[in-house]
């Protein structure tokens, strides 16, 4: 299934999901599963807590599927699930309670990080990968999950600042604030894929987990 991946937009799964085509739920933990993975890294979790909290977001959202209205992108929506369900896990965390910040609507913006995928760059080195992680877990959490939603998850200002419930200027203020704290040298070495990287073997089993879960509560 899953060279099936790219085949169907998000609405056009969810639409099959809803008229019966259950199976294709895999579809959708596929393509978000290393997109989640990196939030939950980036709120501190382990491996084993960040595949728990997608489980839970994603069983979450499968049974608030007809809740989704297509008003935003499933991905925003996904993100937001699985932002409530690491902000509630960890009992000490409000993105309410931002400073109020100067205006930076008109501010170029320019990704920290390039596409390095047609480049022997592509290629992860471990040690420094786990280095550039720890840099990463340094900077305060409420810089470091704009980092990651903008320039590890590819999300724009404006899903990012919907999905965290703040405005665009701020997304923009937080973001420069957190590069800002990162070594600029770190920017030359790596590209998003060497960030929290989720294994296919992973992926597989995180797959297998969810959709049987579904499955047993779909036949209560």
């Amino acid at each position: 299934m899953i060279h099936q991946i790219e085949q169907y937009t998000d609405a056009d799964i969810i639409y099959r999901i809803q008229n019966g085509e259950i199976s294709l739920y895999e579809l959708l933990i596929r393509r978000y599963n290393s997109f989640l993975y990196k939030i939950g890294r980036t709120y501190a979790y382990n491996h084993q807590d960040t595949e728990d909290l997608m489980q839970e977001t994603y069983i979450n959202a499968y049974y608030n599927l007809s809740k989704f209205e297509n008003r935003s992108s499933f991905k925003t929506w996904l993100t937001k699930i699985m932002l409530h369900q690491c902000y509630h896990k960890k009992h000490k965390f409000s993105f309410q309670k931002e400073m109020a910040v100067e205006n930076s609507t008109t501010e170029k913006y320019n990704p920290m990080f390039q596409d390095d995928s047609n480049t022997e760059k592509k290629v992860i080195n471990k040690e420094l990968g786990h280095a550039l992680e720890v840099a990463l877990n340094q900077i305060p959490e409420t810089y470091r999950i704009v980092f990651t939603l903008r320039e590890l998850n590819g999300l724009s200002v404006a899903e990012t600042a919907e999905a965290m419930d703040v405005s665009e200027s701020n997304i923009k203020v937080r973001l420069n604030r957190a590069k800002a704290m990162l070594r600029t040298e770190l920017a030359k070495m790596y590209s998003p894929a060497d960030i929290f990287e989720f294994n296919l073997v992973y992926c597989d089993a995180l797959v297998a987990r969810v959709m049987q879960k579904i499955d047993a509560l779909n036949k209560k």
